[in-house]
């Protein structure tokens, strides 16, 4: 088993045992299972998955780091959300914004990284509620 928790500036919202654990990392999606070797990476937006006893729990993650080890799973993020905890509308609505912000090419004072992580933010949520 390989126990995950992710700690959040104001509280811990996960913190269980499980058989894995996939989480969206900046070199791309990786699974921690028993005996995982040790290290530490950042995370990209993405769905972060919690397996156990063939039940997954998938999570909307948008930031943050991972440490692995001793099959402990400490992920430290400023937001994570549940597909029940997501409003479908409310992400479709920022991804639209996001997509215009983007396209408007002709205004150069928007600031283009925060469109960006906008744009993943939402595509993230949707791609979560839509499993």
């Amino acid at each position: 088993m390989v126990k995950i928790k992710v700690i959040l500036p104001d509280c811990i919202k996960i913190d269980e045992e499980c058989d894995s654990v996939t989480i969206p990392g900046v070199d791309g999606d990786f699974a921690v299972l028993e005996g995982h070797t040790p290290f530490i990476t950042k995370i990209r937006p993405g769905v972060l998955s919690v397996d156990n006893h063939s039940n997954t729990t998938e999570y909307a993650i948008h930031d943050g780091f991972v440490t692995v080890e001793d099959n402990l799973v400490t992920v430290v993020t400023e937001r994570i959300e549940r597909a029940d905890e997501i409003d479908k509308t409310r992400a479709e609505e920022a991804l639209k914004r996001a997509k215009t912000r983007l396209a408007d090419n002709a205004n150069l004072e928007i600031d283009f990284r925060r469109a960006e992580f906008a744009l993943k933010r939402a595509m993230t949520r949707i791609r979560t509620i839509s499993r």
